[in-house]
């Protein structure tokens, strides 16, 4: 299985050196940096499953890490850590769209939950995505849910002939692919047989 990619961005070295330490030892492929500045340039130079960001920064700040993120991959999970523990810094990461905060020092096996929360949530959202492009069809009657311009799960069930009309604007004729052909005549020729041997 692929290694879930992390970015992990502090001007601590011994949080930054701790937890990549921490995130290594359960296989992760961790990349650090001390510097916000270096954080946007990776994030534009490369795609992370997770980015884990200090709120207070000398240089870029974790908000602007986080706002960056977001904008080049929305799918891509923050957690931001901060040892100021005020409510006004919070309320501000998630309003940007954080995924999780988390106050510094934080025990390890808290960070690796919180990490793993986070993947977690990311793995559901893109399996989503994927059953979200799949087209729904009856296993019986073999009709076609046409989800087009309607909340999902909520559209009509169609004929695949139907669907096919509206959607690829062709119609549709009817033929045998070379397997059903030679079914069908080994099923004739069978029947034929049978009723000459009566």
């Amino acid at each position: 299985m692929e290694k879930f990619s992390i970015l992990l961005v502090d001007d601590d070295p011994y949080i930054l050196e701790g937890i990549g330490a921490d995130l290594e030892s359960q296989d992760f492929h961790v990349t650090k940096t001390n510097s916000g500045d270096t954080a946007l340039e990776l994030l534009q130079e490369n795609s992370f499953d997770l980015v884990i960001t200090d709120l207070v920064m000398e240089d870029t700040d974790g908000i602007q890490v986080l706002k960056n993120t977001k904008e080049l991959n929305p799918d891509t999970m923050v957690i931001i850590l901060t040892g100021y523990g005020d409510m006004k810094s919070a309320i501000e990461a998630l309003r940007q769209e954080a995924d999780d905060f988390l106050l510094k020092p934080c025990e390890s096996a808290e960070m690796l939950y919180r990490v793993n929360r986070c993947l977690e949530k990311r793995e559901l959202a893109r399996k989503i995505k994927i059953y979200q492009n799949i087209l729904p069809m009856c296993c019986v009657c073999k009709k076609i849910r046409d989800d087009r311009h309607k909340e999902p799960g909520k559209g009509e069930w169609v004929s695949i002939e139907q669907f096919i009309h509206e959607k690829a604007k062709l119609d549709i004729t009817s033929s045998y692919c070379p397997e059903c052909a030679q079914e069908t005549m080994d099923a004739f020729s069978n029947k034929k047989a049978t009723r000459t041997t009566k």
